[in-house]
């Protein structure tokens, strides 16, 4: 028994270091990507010189909404990497940002009121659960006893 247990806890220390050697990589691979998307955003600043200005303003706005949302994705690893869990609250923020993102596309198109009633009530469900997972966390538990 004390055999399987030696086995069992190098087994796991093993699929940590790995789980974290991964993570490593894709936190690198997600600052990348916020180089890129932050170049992008640059580059299409050239846009503003031309005469449509409000598709400009569009193209940019949405470009540093994308970014806020890889940022948050990088908070969700970088919290993983130091906690060792997965915090619901960076999640859902991700989540809002990107709904967000798409909300400011509607302002520009043509919508049904069905889906910008769904959208709705996403952004509202979301806002709700992002209220709960802070007031019923584990820390803010800890904390109160």
């Amino acid at each position: 028994m004390w055999k399987e247990n030696v086995v069992d806890l190098k087994l796991t220390r093993f699929f940590e270091t790995s789980a974290r050697a991964l993570l490593s990589l894709l936190i690198v691979a997600i600052l990348l990507a916020i180089l890129a998307a932050i170049i992008g955003t640059f580059h299409d600043l050239r846009l503003v010189m031309g005469s449509d200005f409000h598709g400009a303003f569009r193209t940019i706005l949405v470009d540093v909404l994308t970014v806020l949302a890889i940022v948050e994705v990088l908070r969700t690893a970088l919290a993983y990497f130091t906690e060792g869990r997965v915090k619901v609250t960076y999640i859902i923020d991700t989540v809002l940002v990107t709904v967000l993102t798409e909300v400011m596309a509607f302002w520009y198109r043509e919508m049904d009121w069905e889906k910008i009633a769904m959208v709705i009530a996403l952004v509202l469900s979301l806002a709700t659960v992002r209220i709960i997972a802070v007031r019923y966390s584990p820390r803010r538990l800890r904390e109160e006893l």
